[in-house]
């Protein structure tokens, strides 16, 4: 039966020539199409990643010299917009059934610490004073910069619990250094490999992005 179909084929080509971009067109329509590449919605519903949030916007201004953690005025703070942000992401990755592993890791700061509670309820955040390396990054010596980013590493390679992402709500880097500059509330997607075997950058969403997605 094959045989006779492309006997079929041969003889409409020598009645009706066709030209050599015809000919690839057609018969490449005749090949099977490859399965296209799971979506990033999909793949962020099935688990096993590292959403790594930037705070919401803040106020303007500089975190004062005597800072405390726990005296959110020695700091700055979430906006109103800022506020407005971290609700919308929390609702943004329930609404899209993107599982989240908690409690969520923050920075100490009370616009990450906000940011945190905003999105998922306080009661499923954990600070983690490591984060202040981070967002203090250029001002500290080479050595502890290197170590910091070796930390970053480590925390970058380890995977959530099966069926569901970790979510750490942290700050920008330097441009160029670890995850690079990140504007408020947008999200690097990371895939964790597991201890010692490193981890990929596989996407950035903005929270408009997020919205968006389906």
């Amino acid at each position: 039966m094959k045989k006779l179909f492309l006997a079929g084929i041969l003889s409409l080509l020598l009645i009706n020539p066709i030209t050599k971009v015809e000919a690839a067109g057609f018969f490449k329509s005749l090949t099977p199409a490859a399965p296209s590449a799971p979506s990033l919605l999909n793949l962020l519903r099935q688990g096993g990643y590292i959403l790594y949030a930037r705070h919401g916007e803040a106020t303007e201004g500089e975190d004062q010299p005597n800072l405390h953690f726990d005296d959110c005025s020695t700091q700055r703070n979430l906006s109103k917009a800022g506020k407005i942000q971290a609700a919308q992401f929390g609702k943004a990755l329930r609404d899209l059934q993107i599982r989240v592993q908690t409690p969520v890791q923050a920075s100490p700061y009370c616009r990450t610490r906000e940011t945190a509670a905003l999105a998922f309820s306080e009661g499923n955040v954990q600070t983690d004073p490591f984060w202040v390396k981070i967002n203090n990054f250029t001002s500290l010596p080479h050595a502890q910069q290197q170590a910091a980013l070796d930390t970053l590493t480590s925390v970058l390679e380890q995977t959530p619990a099966p069926g569901t992402n970790r979510v750490i709500i942290a700050h920008s880097f330097p441009d160029g250094v670890g995850l690079g500059t990140i504007s408020p509330l947008t999200t690097v997607v990371v895939k964790p490999r597991g201890l010692g075997k490193g981890f990929e950058v596989v996407d950035r969403i903005t929270l408009d992005e997020l919205l968006k997605l389906r």
